[in-house]
């Protein structure tokens, strides 16, 4: 037979107002954040004829992946995939290598201008990027690379973009990691060092390996930056092959009409990549961005 006290613990939490309405916001605005992905995938689905008759707004008669195949073979996305893949993997590498050498600098070691020298990495982040357009063009193009360029100069090549990507990423992720790397016991490397350890094994094999959960929230949010980006590949690339996979979406706008759905299906193809970047890392991500949030 059931007791008093058990009965009394079966009882429900009384449901608060403040509770509902809360979940209510979330929900509210998780659909918000969606609504724009879910429109394309569903103007995607659906054949341009029967949109441009019945309209975007209207119950579908044939939902099919027929935009998502023509997107993919039209665009040459394989080739354009590895396009990006041949800037957005050295940039991020280099990006993290670069940024964790001065973040452990300026955070293990004490001398006067180690504040301002992180100020000054830190302070690229902040120029807007459109402002160095005009320098930054003319500097590329003459820059000249015979022999390790296919176009012979920086401009036009992944080189340069992957130069320009460190160069803009690098700021953020030293401040990112000088701060985390800061928090770590200083007891480590004065004992590592009094056993002999040199400034070289100090940072590879003591401070580096500690710093993994935030080296992989920066590898996520870079990898996603850079995948993503639009702005540089047009500026600084000319040749239609030699761009990225963002860039590569132009070649399906014809010269006098474009088919938006066959735009958002390769759109949304070309965001699984970031999609699969994101799952694999989320655990490490999210450890990332909660690290030292239970430190005093």
């Amino acid at each position: 037979m059931s007791t008093p006290t058990a009965a009394l613990g079966k009882q429900r939490t009384p449901v608060r107002p403040a509770r509902v309405l809360l979940h209510v916001f979330l929900v509210l605005t998780s659909l918000a954040w969606l609504g724009p992905l879910l429109w394309a995938l569903f103007a995607a689905l659906r054949p341009y004829a029967e949109t441009s008759e019945k309209g975007y707004v209207s119950w579908p008669d044939k939902l099919s992946f027929d935009n998502f195949t023509n997107a993919f073979q039209q665009s040459d996305m394989l080739h354009y995939f590895g396009n990006t893949l041949l800037i957005a993997i050295p940039a991020v590498l280099l990006t993290l290598f670069l940024s964790s050498c001065v973040a452990f600098y300026v955070s293990r070691f004490d001398f006067r201008v180690n504040l301002f020298l992180l100020l000054v990495f830190t302070a690229g982040n902040l120029l807007p990027q459109q402002v160095i357009i005009t320098p930054l063009y003319r500097l590329y193009l003459l820059i000249d690379l015979p022999g390790i360029t296919v176009s012979g100069k920086l401009y036009d090549s992944a080189l340069g973009l992957v130069l320009i990507h460190v160069a803009f990423q690098s700021g953020f992720c030293a401040f990112v990691l000088s701060n985390y790397m800061r928090s770590l016991p200083h007891e480590l490397t004065e004992a590592a060092l009094v056993d002999g350890a040199s400034v070289w094994r100090l940072y590879w094999q003591i401070v580096l390996p500690l710093c993994k959960p935030a080296i992989a929230a920066l590898a996520t949010l870079l990898s996603i930056w850079i995948y993503n980006d639009f702005f540089w590949a047009i500026v600084l690339i000319s040749t239609g092959e030699n761009m990225p996979i963002t860039s590569a979406l132009n070649n399906l706008s014809g010269q006098y009409f474009t088919d938006p759905n066959l735009v958002a299906a390769g759109a949304l193809l070309t965001a699984i990549p970031t999609l699969i970047v994101y799952f694999a890392l989320q655990r490490q991500f999210v450890g990332g961005l909660t690290l030292g949030a239970n430190k005093g």
